[in-house]
């Protein structure tokens, strides 16, 4: 199989620009992420705590 450098040089262009976007998204989003996480486990604990009773 036979990829024209240039396709390459494309092909990277691009996924280079869906790593930047998705951290940035990532970076934006951050707290909202870690909030939910911590809600999460939060509930997980309760969970837990109301099985062992």
């Amino acid at each position: 199989m036979y990829i024209d450098p240039n396709t390459g040089g494309m092909l990277f262009q691009v996924l280079a620009a869906l790593f930047v976007a998705g951290s940035g998204v990532l970076l934006f989003f951050s707290r909202n992420i870690r909030e939910g996480i911590a809600k999460l486990r939060r509930r997980m604990r309760k969970d837990d705590e109301d099985q062992e009773e």
